[in-house]
């Protein structure tokens, strides 16, 4: 279960891992060259001397005339731990997938980057670093400057006065890129970032907006400020186009660094063959692995040398150790592999329609349950496939989670997945005059009218999970 949870970005780093704690696994070519190879290793066996077996392992008690030797040698010649041969397929050289390499600066490095051009001593560039370093990943400062003088005389054992931290933060917004960035609030972020802008009549009406306005602009009541503002029509127009081209989140640009999740690696793909859906597994979810063929030699030297001596007990247990280990973990990987194989199809052929088209609303109403009862897994087995893996389509990279919704009935008694409904709500919602948004209420008519049964509060929760606001917040000028 530990294994199925563990994203593709991070199996292989998981094998690896395997294969340097345990000698007796490795990583090998396909189970037909293994099976060659094994044949001729088996030749070699009979030339085999005992008496230069393993002399430097010091050993215990007698446990090795309890092993079954039979375990170990019985099939090895079939190659059954080839690593999951069952899906070669997806395993061909010219199908591997590399996972991208992503070479990039953090954001609170690019801002240290950036303090060499504020010309500072070394006292100063001590604050400077502090003060970059209080401020969080989209920019804002999180921390007064009276909490940043007391952080740097407990922490830093260097002592300042809060004028001095304050000439430094504000040297920093002035100066730094991107603009807007050491801001305490939107609105002085926003303020920031206009102070930067060629000074003509629309960038000072704007300043005075948010200087005098600001509440009445972040609640859309736009007449109101117009009339206190004396400016309408176009003019007023141009004036709110500068606000809303500036950024909330002056650092959001940059992103997470050296996080898995920060680039998707899907775990399937699911091709259109002329109307036939072909899935595969991304060939760094079945990797090849057996079971080291000088550990089976080693095995095989054992039951042809002298089974009394304490030495050779001592490292044939040993062996056994390793040996159980890595078919323990071949094992596990071959039935990660079938899960995820298996919860896939099921998933495929519940949203046939879906993979064919890619059209939202031909997703068909599936919850968890659907899906185990198909493949006879659990249902936090199926859980745990769909909440940590993504599948690449034609249409694009979904996570498993995305196909799994709730149903609701139309007027004709037919069920419908509430994916669909929240698509047809997205597309009323873009489709609306901007300048008479449609309310809540009278989105729940047009969707009855099209034989949907939602009550407003529904419509209310989907426009909320959609992140749609309300009517009065998506009116435009």
């Amino acid at each position: 279960m530990k294994l199925l949870q563990v994203p593709t970005a991070q199996l292989e780093e998981r094998i690896k891992e395997e294969l340097e704690d345990n000698p007796a696994l490795e990583q090998g070519e396909e189970a037909s060259e293994d099976d060659e190879l094994f044949g001729q290793n088996e030749l070699a066996t009979d030339e085999y001397d005992p008496d230069e077996g393993p002399d430097d392992v010091e050993l215990s008690e007698d446990t090795a005339e309890k092993i079954d030797l039979d375990d170990y040698l019985r099939g090895e010649d079939s190659g059954d731990y080839g690593g999951g041969d069952d899906y070669s397929g997806s395993r061909d050289e010219n199908e591997r997938q590399q996972a991208p390499i992503r070479l990039e600066t953090s954001f609170h490095e690019y801002l240290i980057g950036q303090l060499g051009m504020l010309d500072l001593d070394e006292h100063q560039l001590a604050i400077a670093e502090q003060v970059v370093g209080s401020i969080d990943d989209d920019g804002y400062l999180r921390r007064e400057v009276p909490a940043i003088v007391d952080d740097l005389a407990f922490g830093r054992n260097i002592i300042t006065q809060t004028h001095e931290v304050a000439g430094i933060l504000e040297r920093i917004q002035l100066n730094f890129d991107p603009p807007g960035v050491g801001a305490w609030t939107l609105q002085e972020c926003l303020l920031l970032q206009l102070g930067r802008l060629p000074q003509n009549e629309e960038v000072k009406a704007a300043q005075v907006i948010l200087t005098r306005h600001y509440n009445e602009f972040i609640k859309k009541h736009y007449e109101k400020v117009q009339r206190q503002l004396g400016v309408e029509g176009e003019a007023f127009k141009q004036i709110i186009t500068i606000i809303t081209k500036l950024s909330p989140k002056p650092g959001a640009a940059f992103g997470t660094v050296n996080k898995a999740e920060s680039y998707i690696i899907p775990d399937f793909f699911v091709y259109n063959n002329s109307g036939k859906l072909e899935l595969s597994l991304n060939s760094k979810n079945a990797p090849e692995l057996r079971v080291s063929e000088g550990y089976r030699e080693m095995m095989r030297a054992y039951e042809r040398g002298n089974k009394s001596d304490k030495r050779q007990r001592e490292a044939v247990q040993f062996i056994k150790q390793k040996l159980d280990a890595a078919k323990w973990f071949i094992d596990a990987i071959k039935q990660r592999q079938h899960t995820l194989l298996h919860t896939m199809q099921a998933i495929m052929d519940l949203q046939h329609e879906f993979f064919l088209s890619g059209d939202d609303t031909s997703l068909r109403p599936m919850i968890l349950k659907d899906v185990a009862q198909r493949t006879n897994l659990d249902i936090s087995t199926v859980s745990r496939v769909a909440n940590s893996k993504y599948v690449q389509t034609e249409f694009g990279t979904y996570k498993l989670k995305y196909f799994f919704s709730e149903g609701l009935q139309t007027d004709s008694g037919e069920e419908v997945s509430t994916r669909e409904v929240k698509s047809i709500l997205n597309s009323l919602v873009g489709q609306e005059d901007k300048k008479h948004p449609y309310s809540d209420d009278r989105l729940t008519e047009l969707l009855q009218e099209k034989g949907y049964n939602i009550a407003r509060r529904t419509v209310a929760k989907y426009r909320e999970q959609l992140n749609l606001p309300v009517a009065r917040l998506r009116k435009e000028l």
